[in-house]
Parts: structure tokens; sequence; C-alpha cells
């Protein structure tokens, strides 16, 4: 049965919000409820009666929100029943549309997705792959586990790493995301538990709850992974699969150090876990350290996935498997239960780049990726200097604190930035369990200017929400269900 929320409570939740005019603060003030997961998806809403009577405003008030809540997304009315919450795209987290890559236009500039254009040289070659499709047009062109020369070069990159692979430990994937879902679906069933980090990337807990497991989280500090935590809960919970991101974390943008991944490891073979290694950032490498060891060096029962869709370009969906010998028939069989195999012509393509031009491509990318990450940390210092972070060493995203004195959090400023034409993800988006409300993913996947003009437009929009002055200092009022100075 649907849940519901009574006049009083939404009343007493949405608190004196801005009445200029009326609907719209009321509506905004419940969008913001809805969002954080205040007000619950699904949960049936008070009737208009009602809740016109527990606020104290006009029935026309209440009737307008509604409507304003059913037109941008936040609300459905089933016919008989009332209006229930709803969230754009689908029952994700605060306003987690992360999950959910948009199409933008109209001057908004979206940083939800953190994902760059195209490098140079792409259409190039596609148009090379075209060229060479012919010789592959006289078979079936399916192939569960990839076609053969792309096997053998995936796993010649990883031999190059110092981890040495056989081509039959590759399974061709449509991506990351794909990967992690054929290893749910194969590893992780519904007695089974398996262990997420959190804050960690929205779309790969979708993927590995495919078997129906059940999600176990550990909080990743921001200083980095704490070893001994991990331990209790591993001991706790005997997760079956543990997912890691030790290459420039997402949304955190952390490393994991040598020791570190030695010490992790050992931690997952003494209580049978099997590790889910997340790669999908690793060739995102900004400064001159030197690369770090793969995390399976250390871990022989590690599962690898990545992919070229961060590294190049999010439109190449090709991902991979690198998987134990053990485990590749079991893989391979789930990943036939989901597809059949990856397109022919981005397989030629990627063979093709691995063979030559792949690290032309790389070094534009990150060479780009630098230059933005350094403006958009110069803007914030300018714009808004009480805004904390670490500046990431890889990666595409700053992961950004906001002061601890505001009385509200990144929820609600992304609802404000959004109506000053900035899309971005809070960081509920990025907590499995809940909470992290005081934290903001800041991409820099888009050309300097637009990531210039978009932290004046969040600028702007922090100051609506808290006021003009230092938020410590200011006097709150209450504005759309959040106190602002």
């Amino acid at each position: 049965m649907s849940q519901s929320i009574s006049a009083s409570r939404v009343a007493t939740l949405a608190g004196d919000f801005h009445r200029s005019p009326a609907y719209v603060g009321l509506a905004d003030a419940l969008k913001e409820l809805i969002g954080d997961g205040r007000i619950g998806y699904g949960t049936r809403l008070p009737s208009e009666r009602e809740l016109t009577a527990a606020l104290g405003v006009s029935r026309t008030t209440v009737t307008r929100a509604y409507a304003v809540l059913r037109d941008t997304g936040y609300a459905e009315a089933r016919h008989g029943s009332g209006t229930f919450t709803r969230l754009p795209g689908g029952p994700t987290r605060a306003h987690d549309r992360a999950l959910w890559p948009t199409h933008v236009s109209g001057g908004v500039i979206d940083l939800v997705c953190a994902a760059a254009t195209a490098p140079p040289g792409m259409a190039a070659a596609y148009a090379e792959a075209a060229a060479a499709l012919p010789a592959h047009l006289g078979n079936h062109g399916y192939y569960p586990a990839g076609l053969p020369d792309l096997q053998a070069a995936i796993a010649s990159s990883y031999d190059d790493r110092g981890l040495p692979t056989d081509p039959e430990q590759i399974i061709v994937t449509t991506g990351a995301l794909a990967a992690s879902a054929v290893v749910g679906a194969a590893l992780v069933g519904p007695r089974e538990r398996v262990l997420m980090e959190s804050p960690t990337y929205p779309n790969a807990v979708q993927a590995l709850k495919t078997g129906g497991g059940r999600l176990v989280t550990i909080p990743l500090d921001p200083s980095g992974w704490d070893l001994d935590a991990v331990g209790q809960v591993l001991a706790k919970h005997g997760p079956r699969l543990v997912h890691v991101m030790p290459d420039h974390h997402n949304p955190t943008g952390l490393v994991m150090t040598e020791d570190e991944r030695a010490a992790y490891a050992r931690l997952l073979s003494r209580h049978g876990a099997t590790a889910l290694v997340d790669e999908a950032h690793h060739t995102l490498r900004l400064d001159d350290d030197p690369p770090l060891p793969p995390f399976a060096t250390f871990s022989p029962d590690a599962i690898t996935v990545g992919s070229v869709s961060k590294s190049i370009w999010g439109g190449l969906r090709m991902g991979w498997i690198r998987a134990p010998h053990n485990l590749v028939d079991t893989l391979t069989r789930a990943r036939v239960g989901l597809d059949l195999g990856a397109p022919v012509l981005e397989q030629v393509l990627l063979t093709q780049l691995i063979g030559s031009g792949l690290e032309t491509m790389l070094a534009v990318h990150r060479e780009r990726l630098r230059e933005q990450r350094d403006a958009l940390v110069a803007a914030l210092h300018e714009e808004l200097p009480d805004w904390t972070f670490r500046v990431p060493v890889g990666g595409m995203a700053l992961w950004c604190h906001l002061p601890s004195d505001p009385p509200a959090g990144a929820t609600a400023l992304v609802i404000e930035a959004e109506r000053h034409g900035v899309m971005l993800a809070p960081g509920p988006s990025f907590a499995p369990a809940g909470g992290l409300d005081r934290y903001l993913r800041f991409p820099f996947t888009v050309p300097v200017p637009q990531l210039q003009e978009a932290v004046r437009r969040v600028a702007d929009a922090w100051r609506a929400v808290y006021g003009t002055g230092p938020a410590s200092s200011a006097v709150p009022r209450r504005r759309g269900g959040v106190l602002v100075a």
C-alpha cells in the first residue's frame, strides 16, 4: 500500500514558505521536501481541502501549487485516489539526475552528467573503423565475449600495467555499467550482500542490484579509506561482493595508495569477499604522479571493470570485464542473459584505437580536463571562498563541502541553482543510504568560460538561498521550507 502524509505534517515540514506568490513558494517547499526524501517517493499528499486548512491559505494556492508539482514531474494525480509524489526520471533520491543525463538548451549549463565532449579525431576514427567493417560482415556478428582481437588488445593493456592477463579473461560490454550489471546478475543473488561506499556513483548502485542483492554501505571519509572500519563491516555482514573505486573515485576524486590497496586486498581475502574494482576513471590522471598498480595485482580474485566512455567519449559505449579464470564462464552466461554482445563497429573502432591513437586522444582529453579543473578551482576560490574541497589529482569533478553554518544543504542550493540556469547533483544523489546534504559534486567537464559562468550563477543562487552576507552572521528567515538570510 502507498504511504500517506498528513496535512499537519506537511505544514510543519514546509514551514513559513515565501508567499510572493504563495503558490510558487508552496510548490518550491514541496519540491525540496520531495527531492531530499523528507516526503518519500510515491507518498499520497493531503487533499487540497485538508492542506488548505492546515496552512491557512486559500484553496487556490494549494490547487495551483499541486498543479506546478504535476507539471514539473514531482507529483501525479491518480483518478479517485489523490495526488502522489514522484521525481523527474523515476524513484531516485534527492534530485538525482546523476542517473538521468539530460538534454538541455536555452543557456542552461548542465553539470549533472560528468562527461566531456568527444576529443579531436573521433569522427576520423569512426570512418576508419567503418572502412574495416566489411571484413566482419560475413558472419553472424554476435560476440558475447567480444571480438577476439579486441579481447587481446585489452588484455595486453593490463600486461603493460603489470597485471598479466589472458585474452580469455576479457568480456567486452557496452560500458562499465553494463559490465557491473553482468557481475551483479551473476554473483549477487537475493540472499547475498554487496558492500558499497558512501558516497559512490549512483548508477553503479542500480547496476549491482540487478541480481536482487542486499546493499550494505560504509562511509568513505573525505580524507580517504578507513580500513579498520572496512574490516569491521566485512566481519559483521559478510558481503559476497565489495565495490571499490581506487583510482580517482567518483565523486570524491580520492586515490587509494599502494599500501592501502594491499591492505584492503588482505581484508577481502581474510573474509572471503570478492572485489569488484571500478576502473572507469583510472586513465584520467591529471598530475605527474606515476600510475599505481591495478588493485587486482594485490587481489587475484578481484573482478575489474573498465571503460573508455569517461576517458574518451560517452558516446563510445564500450567497456569490459577482466575476470579471474574460474569466473569467466559464469560471467559470460550471465552476460548472455542480458545481451548478446557489443556493436561490432565500436569494437573494431576500439581495437584500432588501442593499437594506435588512443594515447594521443587521452593526452588531449587530460590536458583539457587539467585546464578546466584549474579554472574551476580558481573561480570557486574567488566567488565562494567559504566552500572547501580537495583539488583532485585526476577524475572529472570537485567534491565540494558546503559551510557548516547554513541551516540548509546542497539540495536546497541545487533547486535554486536550477532557477539560475545551472543543473548540478547534490550529495544525497551519491549516498545509497541517504545523507551527505552538505556536499555537492561540481564537474569540470565543460569549457572554461562555461565553468566560470556556472560558478557565477551558483554563487548568485547561494546568496539567494542564504543571503548576501556571511552565513554565520545572517539573520535567518524562512523561505521555501529552509532558513535563508
